[in-house]
């Protein structure tokens, strides 16, 4: 008897000093989102955010987010969101769906991100998705070198100005002429208004001339001008742009009078700032032209050549400086061409009158000749900016 005593005594003794169980703490689950990478399409496509726990929870867990512009834009690359992504208990994956805007832009590849917080019965690990829109139109090269100028001058005050930010072309300024019919120099394009001929991208503005078929012609191309809506007289107008190559190509940047459609060309003035013969892509030639008809037509003029490269090389500014009775073209700020009135004798001057601004690409005519097997299509002229200055 006293043995069984005693060994239950040992017993209770034992169980007395054996530790107490200790209470399970629940694993508190972390938050990820995946980043994605896909073609933007030419309409709106829908990027899926995987965004998942590291492990299944008895609680209801939610997360807040937002998108974040990165190289990408709101409202122009894709459509701003946020909201809330909720687990319900047991549960590991969630998504966030941002709608893409497809274009028919070429530009570089572009990112946007969407960003978690606030967590709730979890943990952040990877709060920060990225969303690369992959461009699937052709990536169209634009070099950060070249020539400069100022935005402001002594003695001048800014009238209007293009920088050609943003997606699409300020109607306010611009419009287009339309169609072929050789332009009266024999040209071979198809003048159109469609993105694949001009358009908007990364801050400057592109006119391409494309070889394709197209309402009975075999090239494409722009004509942008500001007739009617915006229209100089004397001041400073200074165009930032690079320039296409090739035989056949012939871009120009120049001005007609406001007068034209009462007094026809080449009595309303014509005043080319800029224009290349794509076979010779280092020579640029600045020129006037009047005269009360085409039968009395004269013009003056000169060119420029470049002492090294070429005008496709890396952009350049082209610039009238244009007063009562005188005007002066520069390339680069090197005056290379000065015209006055006495120059046209008793003929009638014009170009003391408003004149507007033509950008365009012409493919063909009587000047550049046909494009031939050398010529590499597509070609584009892309202009970084347009200003003009008027004295104060």
């Amino acid at each position: 008897m006293k043995n069984k005593l005693l060994y239950l005594f040992i017993l209770l003794a034992l169980a007395s000093c054996s530790p107490k169980e200790q209470p399970v703490t629940p694993t508190i689950p972390t938050i990820s989102i995946d980043n994605i990478s896909a073609f933007e399409g030419e309409k709106t496509v829908t990027f899926s955010f995987r965004v998942s726990l590291s492990t299944a929870s008895d609680q209801t867990v939610t997360v807040d987010f937002a998108t974040a512009d990165a190289t990408a834009a709101a409202g122009s690359d894709y459509v701003a969101k946020s909201g809330k992504v909720t687990f319900s208990p047991k549960t590991t994956e969630g998504v966030v769906e941002i709608t893409v805007v497809g274009d028919t832009l070429k530009e570089a590849d572009e990112t946007f991100n969407v960003v978690l917080s606030n967590p709730t019965n979890a943990t952040l690990l990877n709060n920060i998705g990225a969303g690369t829109i992959r461009n699937d139109d052709t990536y169209l090269f634009i070099p950060a070198e070249g020539y400069t100028t100022p935005e402001t001058y002594s003695g001048y005050e800014k009238a209007w100005q293009d920088e050609f930010n943003g997606t699409t072309l300020d109607a306010t300024s611009w419009g287009f002429d339309i169609g072929g019919g050789g332009w009266g120099n024999n040209e071979l394009q198809y003048y159109t208004n469609r993105p694949e001929n001009v358009y908007l991208t990364n801050g400057n503005l592109v006119i391409e001339a494309k070889k394709e078929e197209f309402s009975g012609r075999s090239y494409t191309s722009a004509r942008l001008l500001t007739k009617g809506k915006r229209e100089f007289t004397f001041g400073r107008i200074d165009i930032r742009a690079k320039l296409p190559v090739g035989k056949g190509i012939w871009p120009a940047l120049w001005m007609l009078g406001k007068k034209i459609d009462q007094t026809s060309w080449p009595a309303c003035g014509e005043i080319d700032i800029m224009e290349l013969v794509g076979k010779d892509p280092n020579k640029v030639y600045g020129t006037l032209h009047w005269g009360t008809s085409t039968a009395t037509h004269q013009s003056f003029g000169t060119n420029y050549l470049l002492p090294t490269g070429n005008f496709s090389d890396k952009f350049h500014v082209f610039s009238l400086v244009w007063e009562a009775d005188k005007m002066e073209i520069l390339m680069d700020d090197i005056s290379y061409y000065k015209f006055d009135k006495s120059k046209i004798g008793s003929s009638p001057y014009p170009f003391n009158e408003a004149f507007f601004l033509i950008f365009n690409v012409a493919v063909g005519g009587d000047w550049p000749g046909s494009p031939d097997a050398s010529t590499v299509f597509p070609q584009q002229m892309i202009v970084d900016y347009v200003r003009v200055f008027k004295k104060i």
